[in-house]
């Protein structure tokens, strides 16, 4: 797993640099996240690649993007983030990560690859000024939430 240094970039401006997290920085700033995460931070952000977006059905992600399913984008989002700097060595010794959208994320350790809710962190450890990302090959969906 490659480490890319960017610790100058924020870690929106690192997402796009990197060029195979164009989908991720689309919705974020669709979903208004874009202040959190150019913001002081630090935090963890297991970004799905495009190639993940690309697995999730044309019509969820259509959905995902209208102005009228904000909430349910940012929740989404927000399952892909951690409150502080945490490296894939730090991760891997957990079993759960608690997200910012409130439910734990299950983390995994098998064939010398970690998995964050199935998805298998494919590019670890990108640095940035507030935070580092962990590139991953899923789109996770955090559970509905029962009212």
């Amino acid at each position: 797993m490659n480490a890319i240094k960017s610790a100058s970039r924020n870690l929106l401006q690192t997402a796009a640099a990197n060029g195979q997290f164009s989908t991720f920085t689309r919705l974020v700033e669709s979903a208004g996240l874009t202040a959190t995460l150019d913001g002081e931070g630090p935090f963890t952000v297991f970004a799905p690649t495009d190639a993940a977006f690309g697995q999730l059905p044309l019509a969820k992600l259509d959905s995902l993007s209208k102005p009228e399913n904000r909430d349910e984008l940012v929740s989404v989002l927000n399952y892909h983030v951690l409150k502080g700097r945490r490296s894939a060595a730090d991760i891997a010794k957990w079993d759960v990560a608690r997200t910012v959208n409130g439910q734990p994320a299950p983390i995994a350790m098998a064939d010398g690859k970690m998995t964050v809710d199935g998805a298998v962190v494919v590019n670890a450890d990108i640095d940035s000024a507030n935070g580092v990302i962990h590139g991953i090959d899923k789109v996770n969906l955090p559970q509905a939430k029962v009212h």
